[in-house]
């Protein structure tokens, strides 16, 4: 993306947020899923687990959707077209920011390509650019699923953003008290030779069960988009490169950011038993379907269920 082509206006975005909820919620675009939720205590961390009231609701529409659809269901894209009335903001020359349609969270935004890209693709200078455009305006968590492995459910490029707090009480994200046990080490970025210095750090959290890497971002860098972007890009870079991640190719795996910090998880596969687990389980928010998942979580332990779907 060349300089000086975002095209969102500064301090607008958490304003259109709120008015085209509204809106979307009149019109009955944005289909929102009720659930209840509860804490559960792993490895000192208190997890928030939320449980589905209903999910007939998005199964219905999505069916009804995809009919619509001249396309068949396999290669139905919700995002190209995408729903006029879940539109919020044009971000850039390559991206755009709409809504949720079926949000668990409230003001659930997708960061989309405006042109088809694989979800499993490599994320680029533009899809950062875009990233911290919305997060000096918006203040949340921004997390990318890699691929079906790692919880996506559509194929079109997107990253998300979900406002903070997460948790009613206690820490913004529940996982956040486990980083203060970050410890930097020097690292060798991919294609560096042995003999090169360089000034990279990533860092490993000790309480963390699965293979995973963290790097602190600046909360300044939100004054300049581009150049944040470029230097969360090269932590992307060294991260991937961190977890054994091949430069070329994507993997699956779970990206979360902040302002603040990174933290990238490879995985192994989507579900533990029948409950699905997506970047925000690895945040410590994670969502079950009906009582007999949130048994078999209570039961296994949350943390327990990362570290399945991760890589030991």
């Amino acid at each position: 993306m060349a300089q000086g082509k975002i095209l969102l206006k500064p301090g607008t975005l958490w304003t259109s947020v709120k008015e085209q909820t509204e809106y979307a919620l009149q019109c009955g675009a944005l289909l929102s899923i009720a659930t209840e939720f509860e804490f559960v205590q792993q490895d000192n961390v208190r997890f928030l687990v939320r449980i589905l009231s209903n999910l007939n609701r998005k199964k219905a529409a999505k069916e009804k959707q995809e009919k619509q659809s001249p396309m068949s269901s396999q290669e139905f894209n919700p995002f190209l077209p995408y729903e006029e009335d879940l539109f919020v903001a044009d971000i850039s020359d390559t991206h755009v920011c709409i809504l949720n349609k079926f949000n668990v969270v409230d003001y659930h935004l997708l960061i989309i390509t405006r042109g088809f890209e694989e979800q499993e693709s490599l994320l680029t200078l533009e899809d950062f650019t875009a990233m911290w455009v919305c997060l000096a305006d918006f203040d949340g968590l921004a997390f990318y699923n890699s691929g079906k492995t790692a919880g996506a459910s559509q194929r079109h490029k997107h990253l998300q953003l979900v406002p903070l707090p997460l948790a009613p009480s206690g820490p913004q994200i529940p996982i956040e008290p486990l980083l203060t046990s970050a410890q930097l080490q020097d690292l060798i970025p991919f294609g560096a030779s042995a003999t090169q210095t360089v000034d990279k750090a990533h860092a490993t959290l000790a309480k963390l069960p699965f293979i995973h890497a963290f790097a602190p971002l600046n909360s300044n860098w939100m004054q300049s988009p581009f150049a944040a972007a470029q230097a969360t890009l090269e932590a992307y870079r060294t991260l991937r490169y961190a977890v054994g991640l091949n430069a070329r190719q994507s993997g699956a795996y779970n990206l979360l950011a902040t302002r603040e910090w990174m933290l990238i998880i490879p995985r192994s596969q989507e579900h533990f038993q029948s409950i699905s687990v997506n970047s925000l389980g690895f945040a410590g928010a994670l969502l079950v379907r009906n009582a007999a998942e949130m048994e078999i979580l209570k039961a296994q332990g949350p943390m327990t269920i990362l570290k399945n779907v991760a890589i030991s």
